[in-house]
């Protein structure tokens, strides 16, 4: 601990030294009580800010998010939530397990000191995965055992200590996937303005070329890829902070098909074997959550726009997505979660492949076997959480690196209730789903662990009746 002065001094309370789990825990209230006071004064001069514990993050990349500086004139009245609102924008960046504050007063000017503890961040992780949506609709293939991914999976967060992100896929096995991407989500002294540049390539063994029942129609020849896409991508973006960023992007597609797949669905590019088309995509997020890995208070909105322009023939599409959540914590060790979403496609004729609304990106939990399409959707989803267990930061003995020794353990026991429905102007007449109301509910237990790992096992009962237990590795809401 250190001590700039010795008198008229004010120590930053625990409080305003929460880790994200630590902030859970009841003896932490997530709204701030403790004051930080320095009496006599009205207003309070920043005389120097001070960054402990960064040994691989820059200092003005962390200098970059606080919304003041050396020289500022601070009210004391509000000096302790905005001390907590600064800490709480630097633990966000999701590059620290814990971000500590203390502050001294001394003669009318303050030294505002942040201790960080940084993570670990370059991660070689293995591929071994399940070439399916979901865990279910793999278990549901004959071929299951064939239909498993390998390889390795390489990020490098934190790159240069400037929050920039590099990512590399090695994907072998059923799917072939070789993917190198780059983020820098700011430049200058205030980053506010980033890039983000990349490539893709990807090929399939096998295809999901029609629905059927409400179900996924797979062909798989017996030799080479049914599939193969590949897009290069690069972009600007803008960030005022780790809450508020914006961005715009353009790719470039190439996407072919067998004869075979064309001859099963002459809809699936409409009629052709071979596409390329210009995405252009504008994107907001508005973040306001308390942590982000298992936010208890706050809101967020994301928007989307995405206009998508072919160069072989034909028709040009137009797509929007929204999605807002709202986080209220009720009292005691209870949470509400709240979020809404939808998405609306425009053109004058879309493939199978554009057609697509629930059970890909986002479902209606509990119908994790089974795909909506359409154009349009909306799904609504709130939960009840109750924390049954903090271990709070769990030390592991006989390791030294401070980046991997402790691990934080909190366990929620959640009830949910969810409800979507998906809009289109035809329908295979085979598939029940689209142009009905569907409902679920269930009971979960979430586990808030490790690097901001969220576990979720889950019971659902879905209003046609069908029940299953779920397994999912983020939050859902």
């Amino acid at each position: 601990m250190v001590l700039f002065f010795a008198t008229a001094t004010v120590r930053a309370v625990p409080a305003l030294a929460l880790s994200s789990l630590g902030a859970n825990r009841s003896s932490f209230p997530d709204t701030l009580q403790a004051l930080v006071a320095c009496p006599g004064y009205i207003t309070l001069r920043v005389g120097a800010i001070v960054f402990v514990g960064n040994e691989v993050t820059k200092e003005r990349t962390l200098r970059a998010e606080l919304d003041f500086g050396e020289g500022d004139t601070l009210q004391a009245s509000t000096l302790a939530t905005r001390i907590e609102a600064n800490r709480r924008r630097l633990f966000n960046l999701q590059l620290f397990h814990q971000v500590l504050c203390e502050v001294a007063c001394h003669d009318g000017s303050m030294t505002v000191l942040f201790s960080v503890k940084e993570r670990w961040y370059t991660f070689p992780v293995p591929i071994l995965s399940i070439a399916d949506r979901n865990f279910r609709a793999w278990a549901d293939r004959s071929d299951r055992w064939r239909r498993v991914d390998y390889g390795v999976h390489l990020t490098r967060r934190n790159f240069r200590g400037r929050n920039e992100n590099l990512l590399a896929n090695l994907q072998l096995g059923f799917n072939r996937k070789y993917e190198l991407f780059y983020e820098a989500p700011g430049y200058g002294r205030r980053r506010r303005v980033g890039v983000g540049a990349g490539f893709s390539y990807y090929r399939a063994r096998a295809l999901d070329y029609a629905t059927v029942h409400d179900r996924l129609v797979t062909f798989r020849p017996q030799d080479g890829f049914p599939i193969e896409r590949r897009y290069v991508t690069a972009g600007l973006r803008w960030r005022k902070t780790v809450r508020l960023l914006a961005a715009f992007d353009v790719s470039y597609h190439q996407e072919a098909i067998t004869d075979s797949v064309n001859h099963l669905n002459p809809d699936y590019y409409l009629g052709r074997t071979r596409r390329e088309y210009l995405d252009f995509s504008l994107s907001g997020v508005l973040n306001q959550r308390n942590t982000f890995a298992y936010p208890l208070s706050g809101r967020y909105l994301q928007a989307q726009v995405v206009y998508r322009s072919f160069i072989t023939e034909a028709p040009s599409q137009l797509l929007t997505r929204v999605r807002y959540a709202r986080y209220v914590p009720l009292g005691g060790k209870f949470y509400y979660s709240g979020a809404v979403q939808g998405q609306m496609r425009f053109s004058k004729r879309f493939s199978y492949a554009d057609n697509r609304a629930l059970g890909y990106d986002v479902l209606v939990r509990g119908y994790d076997p089974y795909v909506v399409d359409g154009r349009h959707y909306a799904l609504a989803q709130q939960g009840i959480s109750y924390r049954l267990f903090d271990a709070g930061q769990v030390q592991l003995d006989g390791i030294p690196n401070p980046k991997v020794n402790t691990i934080p353990l909190v366990l929620y026991l959640n009830t949910f209730i969810d409800a979507g429905y998906v809009s289109t102007p035809s329908v295979v007449a085979s598939n029940q789903l689209p142009g009905r109301l569907l409902a679920s509910a269930g009971l979960a237990m979430h586990l808030v662990t490790y690097y901001d790992r969220v576990f979720t096992f889950e019971y659902t009962r879905t209003r046609r009746g069908q029940g299953g237990f779920f397994f999912r590795s983020q939050f859902p809401i």
